[in-house]
């Protein structure tokens, strides 16, 4: 068995290279991935078979198998968790630094799903497959705090389709480099994938290359010796490292981001953004009652706020 992956052409990626285009569509699949499964004459164009060096015309038709990957078992494991809320439909953690979400190339142990499906058992959704039960979104390994899990198919459907409507009400906390001189503002940019560096998102023009994001800042203290602040921003739209690329475009980019961070330097030794997701608020997909939770800052950011001057 494999998935057919189809695309025709157009007009914003004449003449790329046929790897490089695949994978620039397919953000999860390595170039690499993407050159072995050209030689293994798993992608044609307009029906003849194509070099990873292939270059692509307007209106060209690419159609590829994508073999079905080997999925290792996903094993429950005894990981404690912060758990901020629960019922029998729900479930919100406030998840450590350096822990990713779901199962993934290289993290197929100590996730939160491993911690999840030891607490949960059985009672996730299976939506999202065997690699990511009751996972209806995520936030990056280094960013801490509130994690909504959903206990079955029915919660799942109800909260995915409050993200995708934008009306979860999001708030993160953050500290930055440098003096906010507004007590608020709102950024409202394009984001996309980098052209440099697929990993990375970055601010695009418009909505041919990337979605419209909107983040609501507002400036809970300065620290006006260390020249850093501390902010909250609230999401209009959840797109990916928005926060980040966000604050970074207006030059101010989170303390300890080393992707977004623009070379800035810190006397503090931290591992990875300075970034909480500190607030979830959601219709509960059973009840209807408006369900908003609290995830206590991490102590490496309490700390931060005490010693900053």
């Amino acid at each position: 068995m494999s998935d057919r992956f189809s695309y025709e052409v157009t007009n914003e990626y004449e003449g790329f290279r046929i790897d490089k285009l695949i994978s620039e569509l397919l953000p999860d699949m390595s170039r690499s991935y993407v050159k072995k499964l050209i030689d293994d004459d798993k992608v044609i164009m307009n029906g003849k078979k194509v070099k990873a060096s292939t270059n692509v015309s307007e209106n060209d038709l690419i159609e590829m198998d994508i073999p079905d990957a080997i999925v290792p078992e996903i094993v429950a494991e005894d990981i404690p968790l912060d758990i901020v809320y629960e019922d029998k439909d729900v479930l919100v953690v406030n998840k450590p630094k350096d822990m990713v979400v779901h199962p993934a190339a290289g993290h197929y142990s100590g996730t939160l799903v491993n911690a999840v499906m030891y607490h949960c058992g059985s009672d996730l959704s299976g939506i999202n497959g065997v690699m990511r039960p009751g996972i209806v979104h995520r936030i990056d390994k280094d960013t801490t705090g509130s994690v909504i899990i959903c206990k079955n198919d029915a919660a799942h459907q109800s909260i995915a389709a409050q993200l995708k409507e934008h009306s979860i009400n999001r708030v993160y906390h953050a500290i930055v480099h440098g003096i906010l001189k507004e007590d608020e503002g709102i950024i409202d940019k394009y984001i996309g994938r980098s052209t440099n560096d697929r990993k990375k998102m970055a601010i695009v023009k418009d909505e041919r290359t990337g979605k419209r994001a909107v983040t609501h800042y507002r400036v809970l203290k300065r620290f006006e010796e260390d020249k850093m602040t501390y902010i909250e921003c609230k999401l209009e739209t959840g797109r990916t490292h928005q926060i980040r690329v966000h604050m970074s475009s207006i030059g101010h980019p989170l303390l300890g981001d080393e992707t977004y961070g623009s070379g800035r330097k810190s006397k503090f030794k931290l591992q990875g953004q300075c970034l909480h997701a500190k607030t979830l608020g959601f219709i509960h997909p059973t009840t209807g009652e408006y369900i908003e939770t609290d995830a206590s800052l991490p102590e490496y950011f309490q700390h931060l706020l005490e010693v900053l001057k």
